[in-house]
């Protein structure tokens, strides 16, 4: 699906070196807004989530078509100096060069800092890498699960008396593609007043470690916390998952006015008044003895009941929807969450839509996650004006 490009982006080249999630995520968010966006990938398998599968469709893993719709999608051997060459006019063509290589990779192959200052000043260049570029852990490289592990996050996932649990999605890629966006734009912005791209650093453990935030601040501020709470808050109670008599439920109780409507709804309206419920300070005190007893008064009825009644009060909470649920709600339908594309090989390809809404400028879905290699020749001959014979030539080397 090709359509006109309104988008806040057009006109920005992005040319996107990076793989599996974090990088692109971050690229395919730019795209969505209307940048062009070239991904480039290894001749022999590409970007590592094409294998990562079931499921597959007519041979495309469902994680790769994920995270890189709005992409054209060409394949060099950057290892070569033949590659390398042909990396160097693309750059040059490029508003935006991302990658997620390992450091120092680039420079090794030429790409250093001075080489970007003396060939393209303007480009603003974004290094995703696991650590940084600095500290004793720069040369390492990132998993997700690893710094889910390391910076704590893990520590706070799970039972009380359980072991430490990861999230169910790679949190930690999803949310560096989002911050490395966010700083993409911001460098995008500021050259506007300077003329001049820059260099943006972000790094999975220093996102791991900005998204324990409230939790993270208790630590410093108190010396304590970061103690595992099962699915509820840390500083909030009631906020937790609850079961009625058919189904899982959950409560977020935020401020005493809401405790007292919820305790309203339940049967109880003089919890309100107990010393030991009254208070939001109160309740996290006497955190096991709220939840026990919201728990049984629960227990005596239906979850869509007592969901119909707390959210007539005004009490936060909602049911616990399988994934599949959440992606059939009406709501997903009303803001256009589910795209449908036309995939050369899959057909109608149904994605997840996109979280950002534009009065002016609309994202959209212009293209489908693209088959590995699927605009080489169309870029090499368009961008960068080879005629058939070099490409052919350049196929015959094994350079693309």
């Amino acid at each position: 699906m090709i359509e006109t490009n309104y988008g806040a982006l057009a006109g920005i080249r992005v040319l996107d070196l990076t793989r599996v999630l974090a990088g692109p995520t971050c690229a395919m968010m730019l795209g969505d807004m209307g940048a062009d966006v070239i991904k480039v990938e290894p001749p022999t398998g590409g970007d590592d989530t094409r294998g990562w599968g079931p499921p597959f469709a007519a041979g495309e893993s469902a994680y790769f078509l994920g995270a890189n719709r709005n992409k054209r999608s060409m394949t060099l051997n950057i290892a070569v100096p033949a590659g390398q060459k042909l990396l160097a006019c693309l750059i040059e063509k490029a508003d935006i060069v991302i990658d997620n290589f390992k450091l120092g990779t680039l420079a090794k192959w030429g790409f250093t800092d001075s080489w970007f200052e003396a060939h393209v000043p303007r480009v603003v260049r974004c290094s995703i890498t696991g650590y940084g570029s600095s500290g004793p852990k720069a040369a390492l490289p990132g998993y997700d699960f690893i710094l889910q592990a390391e910076s704590g996050l893990m520590s706070i996932c799970g039972e009380p008396d359980g072991t430490p649990t990861k999230y169910g999605v790679a949190i930690v890629d999803v949310c560096t593609g989002m911050l490395a966006c966010n700083a993409i734009l911001a460098a995008i912005n500021a050259r506007h007043g300077t003329g001049r791209g820059q260099k943006v650093e972000v790094s999975l453990y220093e996102s791991a470690l900005h998204m324990l935030v409230n939790v993270a601040s208790n630590v410093l501020v108190s010396g304590r916390g970061g103690a595992r709470f099962g699915n509820g808050h840390p500083s909030i109670v009631p906020y937790t998952t609850y079961a009625a008599k058919d189904a899982m439920m959950a409560l977020a109780i935020g401020n005493d006015s809401q405790f007292a409507k919820c305790a309203a709804v339940l049967g109880h309206p003089e919890w309100a008044d107990d010393l030991r419920f009254a208070t939001n300070r109160a309740r996290v005190e006497h955190r096991r003895i709220v939840d026990d007893a919201i728990a049984a008064a629960l227990a005596d009825d239906t979850a869509d009941n007592w969901l119909a009644k707390l959210k007539a009060a005004g009490v936060p909470c909602g049911r616990i929807n399988s994934v599949a649920e959440a992606l059939a709600d009406p709501q997903t339908e009303a803001r256009q969450m589910i795209e449908a594309v036309q995939h050369q090989a899959i057909g109608t390809l149904k994605l997840v839509g996109m979280p950002y809404k534009f009065s002016d400028t609309p994202a959209s879905v212009r293209r489908p996650p693209p088959i590995l290699g699927e605009h080489t020749e169309e870029i090499l001959r368009e961008e960068l004006g080879l005629n058939a014979a070099a490409i052919a030539a350049l196929r015959e080397n094994k350079v693309i």
